[in-house]
């Protein structure tokens, strides 16, 4: 089971962990409930709170407020599409896993999104305060903190060379770009058509 002493050693012993995820076999159901799905429910909570209390603030101009049951939506519609990237993201890297040789165990590689995942979630307390520069300054560091985890972790947790592990990072890296792109794109157009909150500035 994961729990907030392993991600607390991510900073002193990342190896460890990925050790420790590769030898447990965790039950799939055991890691969503018990860790991924808290860590995807904090960083819309901090939104919430934060866009409640300050206003989202883009860098210019006044900060906009939105009524409680449209910050709400967009809450949850964030816990959605996070829950979604993650469970998609797992099952994408189980997939893969045949051609990198790695193992196949679908609660190894929930456990391996949800630690790689980590920094972002601990980062996201910076929604409390939501400024788009003060969230740049603070996240961007969290994901090249995933990414170096990604990258380092996989091979380890996944069973697999060097040398696989890094191509099998860069496919995953790639597919969560794809799905990044394709999410604002979507979220464009039903902004387009009227599904989305209305801002007036």
């Amino acid at each position: 089971m994961l729990s907030p002493l392993v991600f607390a050693r991510l900073l002193s012993q990342p190896a460890s962990v990925f050790e420790e995820v590769a030898e447990s076999a965790p039950s799939p159901v055991a890691v969503f409930l018990g860790a991924s799905f808290w860590l995807g429910l904090a960083p819309p909570v901090f939104a919430f709170i934060g866009a409640s209390l300050f206003g989202w603030n883009v860098g210019v101009g006044e900060p906009i407020f939105l009524p409680t049951q449209v910050l709400l939506s967009i809450s949850l519609a964030y816990f959605a599409a996070l829950l979604s990237g993650f469970v998609s993201a797992s099952l994408v890297s189980q997939w893969m896993a045949s051609t990198y040789g790695a193992q196949r165990s679908l609660g190894v590689h929930f456990a391996l999104m949800t630690v790689v995942g980590a920094p972002l979630a601990f980062g996201s307390i910076v929604h409390l305060y939501p400024h788009v520069i003060v969230n740049l300054l603070v996240l961007v560091p969290m994901l090249i903190w995933s990414l170096y985890l990604l990258y380092w972790g996989l091979p380890i947790a996944l069973k697999t060379n060097r040398e696989r592990g890094m191509l099998m990072a860069s496919s995953l890296v790639a597919f969560l770009l794809v799905a990044a792109v394709s999410l604002l794109g979507l979220s464009v157009v039903l902004w387009t058509y009227g599904i989305g909150p209305r801002i007036w500035v």
